[in-house]
């Protein structure tokens, strides 16, 4: 029986639990593992070697395991599951123990399980970690959320095991309850819009250009070495060079083009609804994912359903670089929508998320991170209120720039049939926000015309309604 030797606990001993549990113990950490699935255990227990790691499938010498005040992480599938270890674990638990659900949990659910453990004097935290495997075991971006006092007795091995950016670790604290929940489920909701936006140039590059799979590697590589330089960008490149191992040519041809997904996106869409926030790249990339799954309807309507037979007949060079423009314009857009979703979520919520932190701990280790990212800090860190990125010091010159090819691919896409609908609900959304005047009043005549619903007038303050010249048919 292991008694009381080990820092941390970690429940759930997945290729993420596992990594992780490893990336602690190269920082000098000693870690017991738990997860009721024994070959885990055992996977654990043979790659550990003679490094200060327990495993066990066993609840009680796992708790007893673990130095009092008790640190616990879980890497466990978010949803009912997270409640039931949870409750499995409330009997072991004793005043000041933490939990940490270091899973993609729904920011709500954080809230309640923090106030319900409150009650018993367990502290909970919701920390989003985003970088997949190879983050986990080498260095994640983390965003932690919770009680301050409840992080800053784990924030010495948070900053050891995070990725590092010019020696700063991509971590800190973000808010009260459920902050760093909310911080990862934005992050995924960007991570959505950014992957569909890249899909859409790689579209467009195939089937317009008729760029082989060479040549995309190619265009993709070239520009990870300039403005879109970003680990998205890194492994679209990698992609169009993977063998099939299965059959000949390219993995990538290979694969059924019937996306999937966990929710993280759709939570976003559904929480900037609900704050009356505009995102429509993100909530465009949740619904073009749901499209894609209907796969034999697509199919069928390609027999019936007719588009334009231009053919692209331009320049492939020029091509290529007003599409660099286009990603660039886009992804500045992307970024924007999220982080003002992420600043009246936190008005909402009093979270008090400082933008500048998220985009610094984004920099390195996560998903989204790119070169981009230290501009955005920059344009925060010099405006704290600024209230839409678009508005930050450097960016309006970046946009009035890099719009010129956006407009021109979209046109080239419109005239081809070439379905890109990120890129163009950025350059809506981009348009609309510009403009100090939008064609809204109309919809406010039209809601007092069918349904009473009043409206304001330009030239006097006031709640108005019109009995409107209605004639009867």
């Amino acid at each position: 029986m292991q008694e009381q030797q080990y820092d941390y606990g970690m429940i759930g001993l997945g290729t993420m639990g596992r990594n992780l549990v490893f990336n602690m113990n190269d920082h000098g950490y000693s870690v017991a593992g738990y997860d009721k699935d024994l070959s885990q255990v055992t996977t654990l227990q043979k790659e550990s070697g003679d490094r200060k790691i327990f495993s066990t499938g066993t609840l009680p010498e796992f708790i007893n395991a673990l130095k009092k005040p008790r640190v616990i992480m879980m890497l466990v599938p978010a949803g009912p599951i997270v409640d039931a270890v949870v409750n499995e674990l409330k009997p072991f638990l004793s005043k000041d123990d933490l939990l940490m659900d270091c899973g993609n949990s729904h920011y709500t659910d954080t809230d309640k399980r923090t106030d319900q453990l409150a009650k018993e004097n367990i502290h909970f935290m919701g920390v989003g970690v985003s970088g997949g495997e190879s983050g986990a075991r080498y260095g994640p971006s983390i965003m932690p959320g919770g009680a301050k006092e409840a992080y800053q007795r784990v924030a010495p091995m948070l900053e050891a095991v995070s990725a590092k950016i010019n020696g700063e670790p991509c971590v800190t604290y973000l808010g009260i309850r459920s902050a760093g929940h909310y911080v990862k489920m934005v992050h995924n909701g960007i991570e959505y819009a950014l992957m569909q936006l890249i899909a859409e140039s790689y579209h467009l590059l195939k089937e317009c250009a008729g760029m082989g799979n060479d040549e995309l590697h190619e265009v993709y590589s070239k520009w990870n070495k300039g403005k879109l330089g970003s680990f998205l960008i890194e492994i679209t490149a990698d992609i169009f060079k993977q063998p099939d191992e299965l059959a000949e040519g390219r993995l990538i041809d290979h694969i059924l083009d019937s996306a999937h997904q966990k929710g993280t996106g759709q939570w976003t869409s559904q929480d900037a609804m609900d704050l009356q926030m505009p995102i429509p790249a993100i909530d465009t990339a949740v619904a073009i994912r749901d499209l894609s799954a209907f796969k034999e309807e697509r199919q069928a309507a390609e027999k019936k359903l007719k588009g334009p037979d231009k053919q692209f007949s331009g320049n492939k060079e020029e091509l290529v670089t007003k599409l660099e423009d286009a990603v660039y314009f886009a992804m500045i857009n992307i970024y924007a929508q999220g982080l003002s979703l992420m600043q009246h979520a936190s008005a909402k919520y009093n979270y008090g998320l400082k933008m500048e932190d998220i985009a610094r701990i984004w920099r390195g280790g996560c998903i989204i991170r790119a070169s981009l990212l230290e501009d955005i800090r920059t344009a925060f860190s010099k405006d704290p209120s600024l209230s839409n990125l678009l508005l930050g010091e450097g960016f309006p010159a970046k946009l009035e720039t890099s719009q010129l090819g956006a407009r021109s691919i979209i046109q080239t896409a419109t005239e081809t049939g070439i379905p890109l609908p990120v890129l163009m609900s950025t350059l809506s959304y981009y348009d609309s926000y510009r403009r100090g005047w939008l064609p809204s009043n109309l919809l406010q005549a039209q809601r007092d015309y069918f349904g009473a619903h009043t409206y304001e007038r330009t030239d006097r303050k006031g709640i108005f309604h019109t009995h409107w010249n209605q004639k009867q048919d």
